[in-house]
């Protein structure tokens, strides 16, 4: 199956936990795996035959701008889903890291992973 790979988007949201989390913020990031057919578009050298990867970029921003989740699990499979509504993709892997997540002496990055396929029914 063949996929396109957006890195580093990048944006501030309102999940987390602790009530300063959705009330403050902090920044977001989001690496996506998005599976599709590229076989048409490899031939054709048409956008129609494609996902046209901005329309993904927006949407990931605009979910982690308005939603609140107390999970960043939750934000996660918002994105997901939200992906997989999008023509022509079969499946996606969402990594979301909150790369200064408020956790006293942790300097690392929190991410969460998921992989979720396009719903049998769909």
């Amino acid at each position: 199956m063949d996929s396109i790979e957006l890195s580093q988007i990048r944006c501030y949201g309102y999940t987390g936990f602790l009530p300063e989390e959705q009330v403050l913020g902090q920044w977001f990031e989001v690496d996506l795996t998005l599976w599709l057919n590229l076989q048409d578009a490899s031939q054709s050298d048409v956008i129609d035959d494609t996902l046209d990867y901005r329309q993904a970029i927006a949407q990931v921003k605009e979910i982690i701008k308005q939603e609140k989740f107390a999970l960043v699990e939750r934000l996660a499979g918002a994105i997901a889903d939200s992906m997989l509504n999008l023509d022509k993709v079969q499946q996606v892997r969402v990594r979301l890291s909150k790369p200064a997540a408020p956790i006293p002496d942790f300097g690392g990055r929190i991410t969460i992973d998921i992989t979720r396929p396009l719903p049998q029914d769909a």
